[in-house]
């Protein structure tokens, strides 16, 4: 299931010690891995002092992720002796599955949208998630874990420090970026332009120092393989677009017509849904003692919801999706059901959301039914967020003339 990487290279020393167990190397509980090996063979090629991203493969093709994830899978390799001992690795992906959990369930705190009983379903209803995290080792769920700590780091109102994991978690894998416009838009809401920027500067210094020394030896190639926007994912592993002809999944015009869909209704739900002050969209710019509306105090909800749209609009609109980009948002859909009331969608009809998604991850190979299903109830969720009570309510400006 390795994601768009085409090359093959033969395996490094680790990638040998894990032949030797017979290929893709069992794990407990009668599964393989997918991925584990290429990444500890990726490793072991920054041990052995390759700095060239070029240059650094593994079983399933070359190292496409950031150099957080080289840190942070080299301390797994040296954890579980060389990437030999997986049941350590599972142990240790057990305790990430349930901080994740508790870092979720801290945000949920906060907002107090969604009842409590939905959690019995976010914490044992999903195979597919407890695969993702304790069976198949990918490096998604390190990355989610990051992103959901940033998150509450924002909820407190550590801005810097929210910013600094928010970019530690794009280092391990770039599908966080997908929260970056709901990002941008509370640092610009919160702080105006002149504000926002050291917060984004933290974001731009801590890649360039995690990446420092393949940017010395090869800066092209770690840019250009580390952040491959424009990468070819394969038919044979997508979730989401299985009733389409191959020949059109491929092609780059349905790709441009993605990006453009995902823009455009990010830009509709920022100048509709988000930006309600009455002052144009550029008033973001400005610092918010100066803006015509007195600023106020960002809510949780308010966060919570801005982030998550953001991540949910750009998977809706993803070139593909593979069978572990779901802990990519499964963690924040029931606050995308639950937040905004609406009487049409009761929560019986949540909770059927909710399982027909769950089937449409679980339907392998994928089906044109499951692919269509998971695009209906994504559907849904959007119309809800959309058509539901603002997190932002309108404001009206006469709070300046009342004084």
């Amino acid at each position: 299931m390795a994601t768009a990487r085409l090359a093959r290279a033969a395996p490094t020393a680790a990638g040998a010690a894990l032949h030797a167990a017979g290929g893709r190397l069992p794990l407990p509980g009668g599964d393989t891995e997918i991925d584990w090996k290429a990444y500890m063979a990726e490793v072991e090629g920054v041990i052995n002092g390759t700095y060239d991203y070029t240059q650094l493969q593994g079983d399933t093709g070359p190292l496409v992720y950031p150099a957080g994830f080289v840190y942070i899978f080299m301390g797994l390799y040296y954890a579980t002796g060389q990437g030999t001992d997986i049941r350590m690795a599972q142990h240790i992906f057990a305790v990430l599955y349930l901080t994740t959990l508790l870092l979720v369930f801290l945000i949920y705190h906060q907002t107090c949208k969604v009842p409590p009983f939905v959690f019995f379903f976010m914490c044992c209803a999903s195979y597919r998630v407890h695969s993702i995290f304790v069976l198949r080792l990918f490096n998604d769920p390190v990355a989610m874990a990051l992103l959901f700590l940033s998150i509450n780091l924002l909820l407190a109102q550590r801005w810097g420090w929210g910013c600094c994991c928010f970019s530690l978690a794009v280092s391990v894998k770039m599908n966080v970026l997908l929260f970056a416009p709901g990002l941008l838009f509370l640092l610009l809401t919160q702080f105006g332009l002149r504000g926002a920027l050291p917060k984004l500067g933290i974001c731009a210094v801590l890649q360039v120092v995690l990446g420092l020394p393949f940017l010395l030896e090869n800066p092209v190639g770690y840019v250009s393989r580390s952040f491959d926007l424009g990468r070819q994912f394969l038919f044979r592993w997508t979730v989401n677009w299985r009733f389409l002809p191959e020949a059109l999944f491929l092609h780059r015009a349905f790709h441009l017509a993605l990006l453009a869909t995902h823009l455009t209704l990010l830009l509709l739900f920022v100048l509709c849904r988000w930006h309600r002050t009455g002052e144009g969209i550029l008033s973001l710019l400005k610092d918010p003692s100066k803006r015509k509306v007195p600023p106020q105090p960002l809510t949780p909800n308010q966060i919570v919801s801005t982030l998550f749209t953001s991540n949910f609009i750009g998977i809706c609109f993803s070139r593909s999706l593979h069978y572990q980009f779901y802990v990519w948002y499964f963690h924040t859909l029931p606050y995308l059901l639950w937040a905004t009331p609406a009487r049409w969608l009761t929560h019986l009809l949540r909770l059927l959301v909710l399982g027909l998604i769950e089937l449409s991850w679980n339907t392998y190979p994928s089906t044109s039914c499951s692919s269509a299903a998971l695009h209906v109830c994504h559907a849904v969720i959007l119309l809800q967020l959309w058509l539901g009570p603002q997190p932002f309510p309108k404001t009206i400006q006469h709070s300046k003339k009342a004084h």
